[in-house]
């Protein structure tokens, strides 16, 4: 029986590696599957690692039927063994739906990585949803660290080196601190006073 599998965790916990060591390890045993992802900071139709891994990958648009677009590819190309889905946050709670109706329907496997919350503490529609629905959902297992030495539970969003509590959900950016936005993984203490690893020291005093 064919599986949706959620694998979730905070930025730097490695979900782009390890969608890229899953989609290695099932090719190299014959098996036949098609990669995708939405809004990667390597670009448009790329899933990267923060490892320097990357690969070609089936870019998400807004209001893409996946599952019409997987039908179609195994009635055209044969028969697929897996799927790939690389930041599932992003994707509409419809295309959630969809990832579903491709395991119980067309009897394929389905392995999605992504992010659970925002930088606000509250869940992206896409990972709500995929907890909702998936048979299962692992955190990885690889622990991003915040600056303190504790495990990091929480996103923070800084602009201009302060942390930020409001905006647009999606918003570009990265973990590359001199970005004039950027994000930065803490532990919940510290997310919830505002300390990130360049104000603490001041925030202290």
């Amino acid at each position: 029986m064919a599986q949706l599998i959620y694998y979730c965790g905070t930025m730097d916990s490695g979900k782009s590696t390890l969608a890229l060591q899953t989609a290695h390890n099932y090719e190299s045993r014959g098996r036949h599957g098609l990669v995708f992802t939405n809004k990667d900071r390597a670009g448009e139709g790329i899933i990267s690692s923060r490892l320097g891994l990357q690969s070609p990958a089936i870019e998400i648009s807004t209001g893409m039927d996946i599952y019409s677009f997987v039908e179609t590819h195994q009635k055209d190309k044969g028969r697929l063994d897996y799927l790939i889905f690389d930041e599932a946050q992003f994707y509409e709670s419809e295309q959630i739906d969809q990832l579903a109706r491709v395991v119980d329907i067309l009897n394929v496997d389905v392995f999605a990585f992504g992010i659970l919350s925002d930088f606000r503490t509250s869940l992206f529609p896409g990972s709500m949803r995929l907890v909702e629905l998936a048979d299962r959902v692992n955190p990885l297992q690889v622990e991003a660290l915040c600056w303190c030495g504790l495990r990091a539970t929480h996103n923070a969003r800084i602009v201009g080196g302060k942390m930020v509590r409001e905006g647009d959900q999606l918003l570009p950016g990265d973990t590359a601190p001199e970005n004039e936005i950027s994000y930065e993984v803490l532990c919940r203490k510290h997310h919830m006073a505002n300390m990130n690893s360049k104000n603490h020291d001041k925030l202290a005093q």
